[in-house]
């Protein structure tokens, strides 16, 4: 069997309503398997106002807003209609993206007619309620994904470090990789724009700390604000660039007064954003690999991150970037506050994160999955 002949029923709680770092590596991927060949259909909640066109054939799931959050769907299971889709498609290798309801019928449905079923990990689930003042609750959590992953025959992980973080949970015992890569034909160091800044009321010599990500309190905002007020507390010049949009922005912009919100950005606009800062401070535990720390590195900018999964796969410490303890503030304060007051030791990370960042390339990455595929066909074939 080759990636030609393979079929594959995907499933993504959001495929396109919402646009993240997940969602456009799953439009890749897909893209991908079209270009070799293969057949794809894809299985997701949709909105009448997508974040972006879906790549391939895409199905609707049912699906309510999710109270609190109405910018994200519930999926509500898999409707006769679905079924009825899935059976016509008639896939040989089923792959979910999200552990939720509909996640969960579409594994009985594969497990039901003895089809190999792949799960990717794109976020670390559990992690979230900790910025609800729910963390009380992460062990149940744990437990309800374990039992998910579980039923599935592996998962892929998008670094080691959430590899290995999903063996010692005990998630599974099939666990590869499915890491990310970077478009280098857009992120490039060449795409600062001193001209830009200048427009952004940036002076050329002011040092500019960056945050790229959806604005949403999971992605550490608490702590880049708390940093950000320990940095003028010790009287050190900077400028901070938030790039992204969410439903936290208002919070953020009252937070970080005199900061330049910039919006969402896309392709070149987005390069160009990335490559104007002169470090990224990435301060989320959430994050499985950390698509923004690896554009930035991409664009030659040292990364300051919290030692969580992902990071600790993409930025040499000490030589790339700094990695920190989640949350301590003070650290993050002063890796910082060395980039900002030591202008070659910036460069000279930058230089190497530059460097690292053209081990990613999107193929050889995605034929990974394709080859995960064609191996778990295999191995069912043998199993009878």
């Amino acid at each position: 069997m080759q990636t030609a002949d393979l079929r594959i029923a995907l499933y993504s709680g959001n495929y396109n309503y919402v646009r993240d770092g997940a969602n456009q590596a799953l439009n890749r991927l897909v893209g991908y398997l079209l270009r070799q060949g293969a057949s794809v259909r894809v299985y997701s909640p949709t909105t009448d106002t997508p974040a972006f066109p879906p790549t391939g054939d895409l199905v609707d799931v049912p699906a309510t807003p999710i109270p609190g959050r109405g910018e994200y769907r519930f999926s509500l299971g898999l409707s006769p209609r679905l079924k009825r889709d899935l059976k016509a498609f008639a896939p040989n290798v089923v792959h979910v993206s999200s552990p939720d309801v509909s996640g969960h019928r579409m594994v009985s449905w594969a497990r039901s007619r003895k089809l190999p079923v792949l799960a990717s990990v794109h976020t670390r689930f559990e992690t979230y309620l900790r910025y609800y003042n729910m963390a009380w609750g992460e062990p149940l959590v744990e437990a309800l994904l374990r039992r998910f992953y579980r039923r599935c025959d592996a998962l892929v992980a998008p670094s080691e470090s959430m590899a290995q973080c999903l063996r010692d949970q005990r998630m599974n015992y099939d666990i590869g990789i499915w890491s990310r890569g970077v478009d280098r034909e857009i992120f490039d160091p060449a795409a600062r724009s001193l001209e830009w800044r200048r427009s952004l009321g940036i002076a050329d010599d002011e040092v500019v700390i960056g945050f790229l990500g959806r604005l949403v309190m999971e992605k550490g905002l608490d702590v880049i604000s708390d940093t950000i007020d320990e940095l003028k507390r010790r009287g050190v010049p900077h400028k901070v660039l938030v790039v992204g949009e969410g439903p936290a922005r208002a919070w953020f912009e009252a937070r970080l007064p005199g900061a330049c919100f910039v919006g969402f950005q896309g392709g070149a606009d987005l390069a160009r954003a990335v490559a104007s800062m002169d470090m990224l401070f990435n301060p989320s535990v959430t994050e499985t690999f950390g698509n923004v720390t690896l554009e930035a590195m991409a664009c030659g900018l040292p990364v300051v991150a919290a030692i969580a999964t992902g990071s600790e796969s993409l930025v040499d410490d000490g030589r790339s970037g700094q990695l920190v303890r989640p949350g301590a503030i003070h650290q993050f304060a002063e890796a910082l506050k060395a980039y900002v007051e030591q202008p070659d030791r910036r460069a000279a990370h930058g230089a190497a994160g530059e460097a690292r960042s053209r081990d990613f390339s999107w193929d050889a990455i995605n034929q990974e999955v394709a080859d995960t595929y064609l191996r778990l066909i295999r191995q069912r074939s043998t199993q009878g």
